[in-house]
């Protein structure tokens, strides 16, 4: 309380706490107070986020560096071990990615290609395919030879491309991914192996000891993948990081800040290339070969798709994003019994996350079963080769579904015809009002398990690319930023 001198009469005070009591000159108020905006993700999902950022990044980093390390104790099997081993290696390409097109905002879509040039440098030099040229060097040599060869040619490849945006440096860095795969391919087969490409690779090893087994390489990607986060990490809080994010939010006002531009692209397809290549040379020793076919474009969207469900410009998003793609595409998607538990389980967690109020949801449920048993029945009672297939999936859901979904003797041709018809209704039911819509949904539920256990469970090659692709457009309309990504800050002048 403090006294009026005029009235001597008691009046309150009004603390004003310290800090900017206005809008500060040279400042978006929106952007700056950006961080009291945060989105987090729904229900417990956000809390949990929420108390892993009280931990603190490196804390976290440890945690889950520790968690890797121990997870082979718990007796994973060598088909386990060897999705960790692939998982972990799309993780630190991942990483690197990052680098390019989620800092420097670079649509680097020839990314792959130092992957595979790290593959195949380390390759030449650590094998006898150059035993006429008396060059086979030790790992210790010739994997940092390969990286700084890397990095030079990541320049060699931004020097062109540095002037480029958006769509021309996509298609002009998308030539250059494909020029590799043509390259090894047909260019000195004697030397590159051509399509049989190059075999008998030295595994890694010092000057005592060697990697002779997968749970080695696990262990050593463990090792490298937290080494190359926890640099990562330190460059991106420093000058270099700050001008790679400037430049990917507005070039010409970076510029304008003095920020080289040029030479700042030019670093970030350098130590993307580097971190690729070391990934590269894990790969190939691993392997004991490598073959052009390792480094097509299917290689490319599994990098992709990892960062994007991740978050791009997120470290630790770009990582758990490609443990998550490939831990769904190279383990669950290969076996029929584990891509019907997958495929099923995100048709129900969809549903029970879209339809509101409850009832609507217990409707379309009942009118879905409903629709299946009467379908089933009539076309069972028509011809009995109309439903002498069978699901496809195994397990308890198989058991479920042979009442229930259409499987005819021979169904391809009718799961290709149902398959087409699918993504009809798919596209009329994100245009439809909420009614039709729920009117839509029970056929297609039934339409979807047909052309599943008829067409797409046999065919687990393009299943597994169309299974990640709409685990991408879900996530891409609910959370755009990606599992651990920010939301990007548009100012509007």
């Amino acid at each position: 309380m403090s006294v009026d001198p005029d009235s001597q009469q008691p009046q309150d005070v009004i603390e004003i706490p310290p800090g900017p009591r206005g809008p500060r000159l040279g400042a978006d108020e929106w952007v700056a107070r950006r961080e009291g905006r945060r989105e987090y993700l729904p229900s417990w999902l956000g809390r949990a986020e929420q108390e892993s950022e009280r931990i603190g990044w490196w804390p976290r980093l440890a945690i889950a560096g520790v968690a890797a390390a121990v997870l082979p104790s718990f007796g994973l099997g060598g088909f386990q071990l060897q999705v960790g081993i692939d998982a972990m290696v799309i993780a630190l390409l991942a990483v690197g990615l990052n680098i390019v097109v989620g800092w420097a905002g670079l649509l680097d879509l020839g990314y792959v290609a130092f992957f595979g040039f790290g593959a195949y440098g380390y390759a030449l030099l650590s094998s006898n395919q150059l035993g006429t040229s008396g060059i086979h060097l030790a790992a210790y040599f010739s994997v940092p030879i390969v990286m700084i060869a890397a990095a030079f040619l990541g320049l060699g490849v931004g020097l062109p491309s540095r002037r480029l945006i958006g769509d021309y440096l996509a298609i002009i860095t998308l030539f250059f991914g494909e020029a590799f795969v043509e390259f090894v391919n047909n260019v000195a087969p004697s030397k590159l192996g051509g399509p049989n490409g190059i075999t008998g690779i030295d595994p890694i090893r010092g000057f005592t000891w060697q990697i002779t087994s997968n749970y080695g390489y696990y262990y050593l990607l463990v090792i490298v993948l937290v080494a190359t986060m926890a640099v990562l990490r330190l460059v991106e809080k420093s000058r270099t990081g700050r001008a790679w994010r400037a430049v990917r939010e507005d070039p010409l006002a970076a510029a304008s800040m003095t920020i080289p531009v040029n030479r700042v692209k030019l670093a970030a397809f350098a130590a993307g290339a580097v971190v690729a290549a070391l990934a590269g040379t894990i790969f190939a020793a691993q392997q004991a070969s490598v073959f052009p076919t390792d480094f097509d474009t299917p290689i490319l969207i599994l990098i992709y798709a990892g960062l994007i469900l991740g978050g791009a410009g997120s470290i630790a998003g770009a990582c758990l994003g490609a443990l998550v793609v490939m831990v769904i595409y190279d383990g669950l998607l290969r076996s029929p019994t584990e891509a019907g538990y997958l495929f099923y389980g995100l048709i129900l967690l969809t549903l029970l996350a879209k339809l509101r109020p409850w009832r609507r949801l217990a409707v379309v449920l009942a009118a879905t079963v409903a629709l299946g048993l009467a379908a089933h029945a009539i076309a069972k009672a028509i011809s009995a080769s109309a439903v002498a297939g069978g699901p496809q999936s195994g397990g308890w859901i198989g058991d479920a579904l042979r009442d229930w979904v259409i499987v005819p003797a021979n169904g391809q041709t009718a799961g290709n015809w149902g398959f087409v018809v699918l993504v009809c209704l798919l596209v009329a039911l994100v245009q439809v009002s909420s009614r039709w819509r729920t009117i839509l949904l029970p056929p297609t539920l039934c339409l979807a398990s047909f052309v599943w256990e008829t067409r797409l469970v046999v065919e687990p090659s393009i299943t597994r690319q169309l299974m990640i692709g709409a685990i991408l457009i879900v996530m891409m309309n609910a959370r755009p930023q990606g599992l651990l990504g920010q939301r990007r800050v548009e100012t509007v002048t």
